[in-house]
């Protein structure tokens, strides 16, 4: 196959509309433009709004840009988990738990961050860990596992849903 030989398929593409060629058939007269107006005249720029400020001059121009895909944590650092382990019975730190105690709200993911100090053991489950906060666990004898984030693992888009509005950044 050579590229002379390639072609659309069957039925991908129709002609062109020939408008304004006479009342015997269809698009004679006004040419789909209707009757009078400033659009019938062809008088309107592209990305005229009506006076409105257009979008080409709305949108910033060299200011950078938030990201539409961030993935936003919710710290909690040692010495939260510190005062949280005297509450618990079996020491087993979840973002169920942190929930139930007013920590965390639903639908937020976990970091936990190094200030403070921990004696207590503590089996931390988090969705991020930092390294600092890591050793300090594992050195009072604890573990940590990190849950999965909800929108990562097979089969998924592996970022968050986009946030903002429809001129987020795609």
């Amino acid at each position: 196959m050579h590229v002379h030989d390639l072609r659309p398929s069957p039925g991908a593409t129709r002609k062109r509309k020939r408008v304004a060629r006479g009342i015997g058939g269809h698009g004679g007269k006004t040419a789909g433009r209707g009757t009078k107006g400033q659009r019938a005249r062809n008088t309107v720029p592209r990305g005229f709004e009506g006076g409105q400020m257009p979008m080409k001059q709305r949108v910033p121009k060299l200011k950078g840009f938030n990201n539409p895909f961030r993935v936003e944590y919710h710290a909690i650092n040692l010495d939260a988990l510190e005062a949280l382990a005297g509450m618990l019975d079996d020491n087993v730190i979840s973002p169920e738990v942190l929930i139930a105690h007013g920590q965390l709200r639903k639908n937020q993911f976990v970091k936990v961050l190094a200030r403070g100090d921990l004696s207590a053991r503590l089996d931390v489950h988090a969705h991020a860990v930092s390294k600092a906060a890591e050793a300090a666990i594992t050195a009072a004898g604890g573990t940590v596992t990190l849950v999965p984030l909800p929108f990562k693992g097979e089969n998924k888009a592996g970022r968050p849903p986009v946030k903002g509005n429809q001129f987020a950044n795609r």
